[in-house]
């Protein structure tokens, strides 16, 4: 995973994505059968993650000391939302050598995780749980079910979720009117459906204007139809000095800041998005609080939240 996440705007077949779905429940059961009968009353003690968004669910879940390795990606500030709290453990890039090395008793990887290095830890006999990247919030609770499954932390996995589930209710704006709303990215992409700004914009009571876009190659909106039409609120997905390349002139671009000046507009940096975790309640409750005060619709406003500036 780099550090330019294009728009997740491909539309699953329907058929497929409810089957998804409806296996979920059944993939939470399935990982008991990584549990050894040493694991089984405490949970595997030294657990190593590959995948930066699974690093950061696995600290939700389980105490520093079970957990043997993160990936490099994990203590990235300028991706995840637990970089400081991550620099703690052992940083793997990766190689299935670094790991068996560890001796851990639970690996955890992505779906998109390298598949040589997976398929070698399968062979050689390691318990390997691959998690699938959720692009909505139903999908994010199934990945957290899944893997306080596996750890055996089933009712920390609950407390979780419940936290989440009240942040999205307190957020939710009484207002009812549904402003709308548009995650411009570097490279000019936008955030569609199947999308976790998408699914952020909706739950804090935003219309999420690409939805109704005609949209170009990868999802694309061209910035003279953005400069058209304008949502109510921009939603900067990243910051125009994020990136030092000509691929974010888009955002740099005097007719975009210009438009920005008359307009509300928010940054919300990469690590509020950038992974289905309940982080992602951090970006509902900012979008949420905007549209509470009136900003999406009224004064012209730029916001601009940093990690540090998080709610707690």
């Amino acid at each position: 995973m780099g550090k330019i996440q294009i728009a997740m705007v491909a539309k699953p077949v329907r058929r497929a994505r409810f089957a998804w779905r409806a296996g979920a429940a059944l993939m939470v059961g399935a990982v008991a059968a990584l549990l050894t009968p040493a694991m089984a009353d405490t949970g595997p003690r030294r657990i190593v993650s590959l995948n930066m968004c699974t690093d950061q669910l696995l600290l939700d879940l389980v105490p520093p000391e079970r957990i043997a390795a993160v990936s490099y990606l994990g203590t990235d500030a300028t991706l995840s939302a637990y970089a400081k709290e991550l620099q703690q453990f052992k940083k793997l890039r990766g190689t299935a050598e670094e790991v068996l090395a560890l001796e851990p008793d639970l690996i955890i990887a992505g779906e998109y995780t390298t598949g040589a290095t997976v398929d070698l830890l399968r062979r050689v006999g390691q318990n390997v749980l691959i998690v699938p990247m959720a692009t909505d919030f139903d999908g994010m609770r199934a990945t957290v079910r899944q893997i306080a499954a596996a750890v055996g932390e089933v009712a920390r996995g609950e407390e979780v979720l419940q936290h989440f589930d009240d942040r999205l209710r307190a957020a939710r704006s009484t207002v009812a009117s549904r402003p709308t709303a548009l995650a411009y990215q570097v490279g000019s992409f936008v955030s569609g459906p199947e999308s976790l700004l998408d699914a952020a914009m909706t739950a804090a009571g935003y219309r999420n204007l690409a939805r109704e876009l005609k949209l170009g190659a990868g999802g694309r909106l061209p910035l003279e139809q953005l400069l058209t039409s304008p949502p109510d609120l921009l939603v900067l997905a990243n910051a125009s000095d994020d990136f030092r390349t000509v691929l974010a002139d888009n955002l740099r671009h005097p007719a975009l800041q210009q438009a920005m000046r008359r307009r509300p507009s928010v940054h919300l940096p990469m690590p509020y998005w950038m992974c289905a975790t309940p982080k992602i309640a951090d970006a509902v409750e900012i979008l949420a609080s905007m549209k509470a005060t009136g900003l999406a619709y009224h004064a012209p406003h730029h916001a601009t939240v940093r990690a540090a500036e998080r709610p707690q």
